[in-house]
């Protein structure tokens, strides 16, 4: 397996990342139904292992949780917790709540910690917004982020899914505040959907942010 630096920081990553969306209950409310249980997820797990495959991406609204449980539990089982990039992401609908979505510093600071429960870990190595919050001030979010870097329970950020102007506009605010920065971007981009070349994925390129498409 190959490996590389994650943007320009200075965390390696395998090239092929474990998406772990597939992997969940799939009789949780809102779930997918084709998610796979976790007997049915073990062997990529396994597989993942055996190939080298150390970055390993999911979310706290994968299946309502039931995602990030199955992950932890398979690092525990197959790997080490320090052989894993662990990333996971916050911006879902968790519970109709104040701090059940979007990207407030009440549901950033709570689902956190949420998916840290889950996941059986004091920390994940990459923590994205899945998507931009129109509801937030970008300010609020950025000194939310970079304080649960401070705290010790994110080791970098980054972001997912949204237009070039938005992306600039947060890592703007960061770069005001005196705040962490993003340090990748988790687009869609596939041979169908090219659309984000010319702007978002030529500024991540200028501003030396990793993709992780």
């Amino acid at each position: 397996m190959q490996h590389t630096r994650l943007g320009s920081t200075g965390l390696r990553v395998s090239r092929l990342a474990l998406g772990c969306m597939s992997y969940g209950d799939p009789t949780t409310p809102d779930a997918h139904p084709w998610a796979l249980t976790e007997d049915q997820a073990e062997p990529f797990f396994r597989q993942a292992v055996e190939l080298g495959v150390t970055f390993w991406d999911t979310a706290n609204v994968y299946q309502r949780g039931t995602s990030e449980h199955i992950v932890g539990r398979a690092i525990t089982r197959y790997a080490r917790r320090e052989d894993i990039v662990l990333a996971t992401k916050v911006r879902g609908k968790m519970h109709d709540g104040p701090g059940g979505s979007g990207l407030s510093r009440k549901a950033i600071l709570e689902q956190i910690d949420a998916s840290l429960t889950r996941l059986g870990t004091d920390y994940v190595d990459l923590y994205q917004i899945h998507r931009f919050d129109d509801d937030t001030p970008v300010e609020e979010t950025m000194e939310a982020l970079h304080d649960i870097i401070k705290a010790g329970k994110v080791r970098y950020i980054g972001a997912s899914s949204m237009y070039a102007w938005q992306f600039a506009k947060l890592q703007h605010a960061a770069d005001l505040g005196g705040w962490t920065r993003f340090v990748s971007m988790q687009n869609q981009y596939n041979l169908l959907r090219r659309h984000d070349e010319r702007e978002l994925m030529a500024m991540c390129g200028d501003m030396g942010v990793g993709l992780v498409p």
